[in-house]
């Protein structure tokens, strides 16, 4: 439907001054257009604190020191692949270490649950090996985690579209390891037939047709997970995102 006015909704945020500190105890939390969301992001150790040093804009998510708590930074879902889609989620991250640790960048359907929403338990699980367990029903993006045997690669999950999410995740390695202290352009992009594509760098590493619902809303998630007593992070230098604005409904 023709209409005036903006036509397609584009989220960019470079991190030039803004910050959600570490000490603020207050929930809800916004940080530019998205909302700040995890286990222990009330505590005095958890928040997205501005990077010293690093040029551009650079946020740092730190997650409490207790096992299964993550930050992150979210959209509502506000998303539907069929009708706004070709949906573009893009970010620069890198890690401190690749210890202990689980980072997820993409779409997802999860609700908000008491703010708490969690990338190990309400999104994507690993157990030590190659077996994934995926606790969203629909689910795209980047997915890295300790406990796989690829502890250090760059996996493209999926789930809800015709072609079956796999739980193993030997058929997700995209083929590229992150790096400790190394940045990554991580991109996602899924088109109006669920079809996704996954690039690291500039390059297109993985492209599965029906990946994902075409009829789910979803969200926009990025965040950082612990697995084990130690405060993990994710350093985000910007997030872009995406989308067709439908104005059929």
């Amino acid at each position: 439907m023709a209409q005036s006015g903006p036509g397609k909704v584009r989220i960019f945020e470079d991190f030039v001054g803004i910050e959600d500190p570490i000490a603020l105890t207050a929930v809800p939390r916004i940080l530019g257009p998205f909302r700040v969301v995890g286990q222990g992001m009330a505590e005095v150790d958890s928040g997205f604190p501005q990077v010293t040093g690093e040029l551009s804009g650079v946020v740092r998510g730190n997650t409490t020191n207790e096992d299964v708590h993550s930050i992150a930074l979210e959209t509502n879902v506000c998303f539907d692949v069929a009708l706004m889609g070709q949906l573009v989620a893009e970010a620069r991250v890198q890690v401190e270490n690749l210890d202990t640790k689980a980072v997820f960048m993409g779409f997802t359907d999860i609700e908000i649950a008491s703010s708490v929403p969690d990338i190990q338990t309400d999104l994507i699980t690993a157990s030590a090996g190659t077996t994934l367990s995926l606790v969203a029903s629909d689910l795209v993006g980047f997915y890295l985690d300790a406990e796989l045997t690829e502890d250090e690669m760059w996996h493209g999950v999926y789930n809800g579209g015709t072609t079956t999410g796999p739980t193993l995740s030997t058929t997700t390695e995209l083929g590229v390891d992150n790096v400790a202290a190394a940045w990554d352009v991580i991109r996602l992009e899924v088109d109006p037939n669920g079809t996704a594509r996954w690039f690291v760098n500039g390059v297109l590493e993985q492209t599965v047709e029906g990946a994902v619902s075409t009829s789910v809303n979803l969200k926009f998630m990025i965040g950082v997970g612990a697995k084990g007593a130690a405060i993990e992070t994710l350093d985000i230098d910007y997030i872009l995102v995406e989308a067709n604005r439908d104005w059929t409904v």
